[in-house]
Parts: structure tokens; sequence; C-alpha cells
């Protein structure tokens, strides 16, 4: 069979290797959109935390391991730590790394809420990885991490 000779599908060796290269093309600009977005999440971490040293534990994260839908996956996270006038939880930060927008939800406290704990509904594009990040007075950072695999997607994904 020669280069223009159809098989039985009809499909010539150069539609084959075109159709083949279209699909390596695509599937690359699918992990390079993964890389951006993941990137673009590691921006706008770092424009939160600067150059502080980032502690892993300290806070509890609840999401299901499995998200039948991504337009409502719930989310709760907690940070026990004692709240005194000077050593409190300022802020709690949430991060999709796959969302087109990975800033989720930001909670801010004070010495009179006494507790760091908050609990919400986020959008997940598709099964991603979501960073719960918070912010001490004394300026530690606290992060911790889980993994929500979504079955269909909220975010147009």
């Amino acid at each position: 069979m020669n280069d223009n000779n159809a098989d039985q599908s009809g499909m010539t060796r150069r539609m084959m290797v075109t159709q083949s290269a279209a699909l390596a093309a695509l599937l690359a600009s699918g992990i390079a959109m993964g890389d951006e977005r993941i990137e673009r999440s590691r921006i706008a971490m770092s424009k939160l935390i600067g150059e502080r040293a980032i502690e892993d534990g300290g806070i509890t994260l609840k999401t299901p391991s499995i998200a039948e839908n991504g337009n409502t996956v719930p989310v709760s996270v907690t940070v026990d730590l004692p709240f005194t006038a000077d050593q409190y939880v300022k802020a709690i930060h949430l991060f999709a790394e796959e969302n087109p927008t990975p800033e989720v939800a930001s909670f801010f406290f004070t010495p009179l809420n006494g507790k760091a704990s908050a609990s919400t509904r986020i959008r997940l594009a598709k099964t991603q990885r979501v960073i719960a990040i918070a912010e001490l007075s004394d300026g530690r950072i606290l992060r911790t991490a889980n993994d929500v695999k979504v079955t269909i997607g909220g975010c147009g994904g």
C-alpha cells in the first residue's frame, strides 16, 4: 500500500499521521494548560505568603475524596490553636490548583472569634488538590492539602 492508498477503513497513512499529530498536540496543550493553572495557583499563594516559611500540618481540612458534582463540593477547615490577644489565626485561605481562578475562599479572624473554623461549598473544575493555608498573628504560615476526585466538573470542566 502506498501513501495515497486507503486501508479498509478509508484512512490513508498521511491522514493517520496528521490525525495522530493533531491528537498529540491536543494532549500536550491539555498538559500545558494544567501546568499553567498550577503555576497560576503557586503565584497566587506566593503573593499571599511572600518569603515566609511554610509549616505543613496544624490545619484540619475536610473534603470528600470523591465529589460527584464539582459545582458544590463541601469543605470545612479548622485550626486548633488557642486564641489570645497576641496569638491567633488571622486568616485561612483555600486554593484549588486546577481551577481557572485558584483562589477559592478566604476567611478572616480576630482574637474575639476565639476559634478558627469555617465551612463552605466550593466549585472544582476537575480532579485536583485543595490547599488550605492559615496565617497566624505571629507571622507563621500553616498548610495542608487534600486530593478531591471530581466526576463532573463545576467550572466549565
